[in-house]
């Protein structure tokens, strides 16, 4: 505010150059404003800025490192011919008044009073520090010559000792001697690290996109890769698979049935033989062979008359039935053909059990 005002364009009427001197006099008024206001005491307004962490006092509450304050700085003392200042300034969180001044033999700030310092200092020797060199040291420096040379000894044999090191940070330094060189390098592996990450981000988008995710995914690290290893998965055949392998079986299946080994028996084809020799009743002679016996009844003719004598026809003769049970037995196809008048009735004769051998050969495996 005091710059803006002093540098003023307006000069009022009655300003005399000579006589004022300048704005601020003819004001009456100081170019600092109320930062002087105690200015006759030696005391100045500033802007400090607290240099460590402190406990307050009077609240006991911490204020930290950095924390600003209006402290009114005047001069208490000198270090030789470097000034001590003293700051005071009140807390911002009560009524208590805090002083701190400069101390430059030990380049720090040393609380008067008013509040409690935390302790987090260091020795700087430990630290490797540059140390301050006091002055009773300097002194001896000056004044005796054998403790001069002890002292520089000394700092020969430091310095043997940091050459190594020293040498290290020199070839560090050269190697960035050429900033276009560092530029270009710096650059290049930044397109390629962009390049990377936008190829990582299309892939990571394309498997959100076929998987329907709307989750984000996280980067693949290597213990992923080992557990996905340890891992197997094995997918269920879909139905076009199962009916390509029932298609590949049934094209390399032989079309024609495999021959029966000589010698060998088929269980089913035994089996059957066997029911059939158990159900087979033996068959009568010739000269008892009746009309019953090969399942031929007589039927009623249309004039209600029975016999063969009234309906005109023949009973056949024995020695065609005879004839009849000779051709059975060994399994010719050929059939008798009776009369229109006579019907015939299949029982458990030779025909009916050559008609039910025929219909097991048909149902065995050799098909």
């Amino acid at each position: 505010m005091g710059e803006r005002k002093g540098v003023n364009k307006y000069y009022p009427p009655d300003f005399d150059p000579t006589k004022h001197g300048s704005l601020n006099r003819y004001h009456h008024s100081h170019p600092l404003r109320e930062r002087a206001r105690k200015l006759s005491q030696g005391i100045l307004v500033i802007r400090f800025e607290m240099p460590y962490n402190i406990w307050c006092d009077g609240c006991k509450n911490h204020i930290g490192m950095g924390v600003r304050y209006n402290a009114e700085k005047k001069k208490v003392g000198n270090y030789y011919t470097t000034p001590i200042y003293r700051f005071r300034m009140k807390c911002h969180l009560c009524v208590n008044y805090i002083e701190m001044q400069t101390d430059p033999a030990n380049c720090d700030y040393v609380i008067v009073s008013g509040a409690q310092r935390k302790e987090e200092r260091w020795d700087m020797a430990d630290n490797e520090q540059i140390l301050t060199t006091e002055q009773e040291k300097k002194q001896k420096l000056e004044t005796d010559a054998m403790f001069r040379l002890e002292h520089g000894t000394t700092d020969q044999s430091k310095l043997q000792k940091a050459i190594p090191s020293l040498s290290n940070i020199q070839e560090a330094q050269s190697a960035w001697k050429d900033d276009f060189a560092l530029n270009s390098m710096l650059r290049r592996k930044f397109r390629e690290k962009k390049k990377a990450i936008k190829e990582e981000e299309e892939k990571t988008l394309a498997l959100q996109t076929k998987a329907n995710l709307s989750i984000p995914l996280v980067p693949e690290t290597e213990e992923d890769r080992k557990l996905a290893a340890l891992l197997k998965y094995h997918s269920l055949d879909s139905y076009e698979d199962k009916q390509k392998l029932k298609r590949t079986e049934i094209f390399g299946r032989s079309w024609f049935p495999s021959t029966p080994v000589p010698g060998a028996s088929n269980s089913k084809v035994n089996s059957v033989l066997k029911k059939l020799a158990v159900s087979r009743k033996p068959m009568p002679s010739a000269s008892s062979i009746t009309s019953s016996d090969l399942g031929i009844v007589r039927r009623k003719s249309r004039d209600g008359l029975e016999g063969p004598q009234e309906s005109g026809l023949e009973a056949p003769e024995p020695s065609a039935m005879k004839e009849v049970d000779e051709n059975i037995p060994g399994g010719s196809s050929s059939e008798t053909h009776y009369p229109p008048d006579v019907e015939t009735q299949r029982g458990p004769s030779s025909t009916s059990i050559l008609s039910s051998l025929v219909a097991d050969y048909s149902d065995s495996e050799s098909d």
